[in-house]
């Protein structure tokens, strides 16, 4: 306990040294987000067709994702919970590893031929995909106002090496699986596994100290000096609560028109004639355009506002949506552009998203919020996958992208709403 008190005073008094360990906790995230995209990637690319394989129908096809993103929502809970009360650290190793045994299971449930096994496990295997997101936050702890979205694009922007090589690492994984003995399906779940205990590692030996500590403890540092009320009135009064329903609402939307479309996009795809090879390329893109934009994003978000970036988000998606109603099925290409739009507004909408609610919660009790948010934001995935399946198979791929469209739209009024709002707050604050 001296130790830790020493070591906090230590970053207390030295801004050089605060931003060296700002600087080191993002390289940890970054390294972590690499393992964490090829977990991440392995299950979305092939989920769908092993339980389409395994049921024979795929008007179940959507229950995969469905189970992962209800199994992320409680693991966003637990992991919220846990970074409150002992830091990023512990909350984030939790999650990963979560996620690595969760992938096991899927892969004694696809060589026992185990539906009930298999679905346990995706809720399990759901763990590493909420951990994977939230960890976006734990390079923003230390970081200044104008480093937020900054810091949230570069700890996404590494997820990208990972999830571009899962979906393409599919069908020689599915190799690997056979010339072991296994089902073949099983085998991007075996690099889900690795990938997601080595993040887990990764966090756990090298994220000391943990920088939500270190910023909450010159939060309190600083108020003191100050000579401000209680540490515990503080956050109180800096909280927005109409700017943390904007981001959130901006959060779960993104999601759901995302997962719902990218989910059902394999099976359309093998419905046309489509290889494992054409879905995991395609996949890959998508993936690569839902990271690998977010230094760009980040800068945007900066420079041009919040609320013009999630007006971006609900038209980028809406066009996605468009061009997948529109696109043929054994379009390769046509069906690439759609995605890789689809990938890209998700990514406009969870940095400029995440960016807003950064900016309306405080140090003390940020952890709680995110966690409570990525709740909703993994229960609106669920949804999505859950009905996008439902609505293919009772209707089609065209309807779900025109579906999709108009969700996305609706994010325009929420934004000015809330823009409305805060405009009102701030006028009747100055009156005062």
């Amino acid at each position: 306990m001296k130790e830790d008190k020493k070591m906090i005073q230590h970053y207390m008094e030295s801004q050089e040294e605060r931003q060296k360990l700002y600087k080191r906790s993002l390289w940890i995230v970054l390294l972590s987000q690499i393992f964490g995209g090829a977990g991440l990637a392995a299950g979305i690319t092939v989920g769908a067709l092993l339980a389409q394989d395994m049921l024979g129908t795929e008007s179940f096809a959507g229950v995969p994702a469905a189970l992962f993103t209800l199994g992320s929502a409680l693991a966003a809970y637990l992991v919220g919970r846990l970074t409150q009360r002992l830091g990023r650290r512990h909350g984030l190793t939790f999650g990963f590893i979560s996620g690595g045994v969760g992938a096991i299971g899927v892969i004694v449930a696809a060589n026992m031929n185990s539906v009930l096994l298999l679905f346990i496990s995706l809720f399990v295997y759901g763990a590493g995909t909420a951990t994977n997101l939230m960890a976006r936050y734990a390079g923003t702890d230390l970081a200044s106002e104008k480093q937020r979205a900054k810091s949230v694009s570069i700890a996404m922007v590494a997820t990208t090496f990972g999830a571009v090589a899962g979906p393409n690492l599919v069908t020689p994984m599915g190799e690997v699986a056979k010339a072991i003995g296994m089902h073949p399906l099983a085998g991007p779940f075996i690099l889900a596994a690795v990938a997601y205990l080595l993040a887990g590692l990764t966090i756990f030996l090298f994220m000391r100290p943990d920088p939500l500590i270190i910023a909450r403890a010159l939060a309190a540092y600083e108020a003191k000096q100050k000579h401000t009320e209680s540490v515990e009135s503080i956050p109180a009064q800096k909280v927005s609560r109409v700017g943390i329903f904007a981001g959130a609402m901006l959060l779960v939307l993104s999601q759901v028109v995302m997962v719902a479309v990218m989910t059902m996009t394999p099976v359309h795809m093998q419905n046309h004639g489509g290889g494992l090879t054409a879905i995991g390329m395609v996949i890959g893109l998508h993936i690569a355009a839902m990271y690998l934009p977010s230094l760009g994003t980040g800068a945007l978000v900066d420079r041009i506002g919040r609320n013009a970036m999630a007006v971006a988000t609900a038209i980028t998606l809406a066009i996605s949506g468009v061009l997948a109603a529109f696109v043929p099925g054994d379009s390769f290409i046509g069906l690439t552009i759609a995605l890789v739009l689809l990938g890209l507004g998700w990514n406009f909408g969870v940095i400029s998203g995440t960016s807003i609610i950064i900016d309306s919660t405080t140090i003390h009790h940020r952890a709680k919020t995110q966690g409570s948010i990525d709740v909703w934001v993994a229960l609106g995935g669920s949804f999505g996958s859950v009905v996008s399946g439902v609505i293919v198979a009772y209707s089609s791929y065209a309807m779900l992208g025109f579906i999709g469209t108009s969700v996305a739209l609706m994010l325009i009024p929420i934004v000015y709403w809330a823009r409305l709002k805060q405009k009102r707050r701030e006028e009747s604050t100055l009156s005062a």
